[in-house]
């Protein structure tokens, strides 16, 4: 099982949420083109549908353009806020199938204390 968190910054949350490397091996092929789509459902079982992306040339970095605005507008996150994917494989069926789960900041007092499930 594949993952990553990321706290998102101002670009996450205006743009485009860049995603690490390592997380590339994990989502479909890309077969030898520079964008795959893949679909991942939230802890309500809402299904979402992105796109990631890498550079043609040079260093790759990745990221998530098609679907993710409409993700962070419907789930109303901030700068601050964290998202994570989890790729899971079915054991009796060998699918695999992408998770996506978004928690708002907690602070009291202007400290961050935490994070709070959607």
């Amino acid at each position: 099982m594949a993952s990553f968190s990321k706290i998102l910054s101002k670009t996450d949350v205006n743009k485009r949420l860049t995603v690490p490397i390592k997380f590339l091996k994990s989502l479909p092929s890309f077969d030898g083109g520079h964008a795959v789509k893949f679909e991942a459902r939230d802890e309500g079982g809402e299904a979402w549908a992105f796109l990631c992306s890498v550079r043609r040339r040079g260093h790759p970095k990745p990221v998530l353009t098609r679907g993710w605005k409409a993700f962070i507008n419907s789930k109303k996150l901030k700068t601050g806020d964290k998202v994570s994917f989890i790729k899971c494989k079915n054991r009796a069926t060998a699918k695999t199938s992408y998770r996506v789960r978004a928690e708002k900041e907690i602070k009291i007092f202007g400290a961050i204390i935490g994070y709070a499930p959607l």
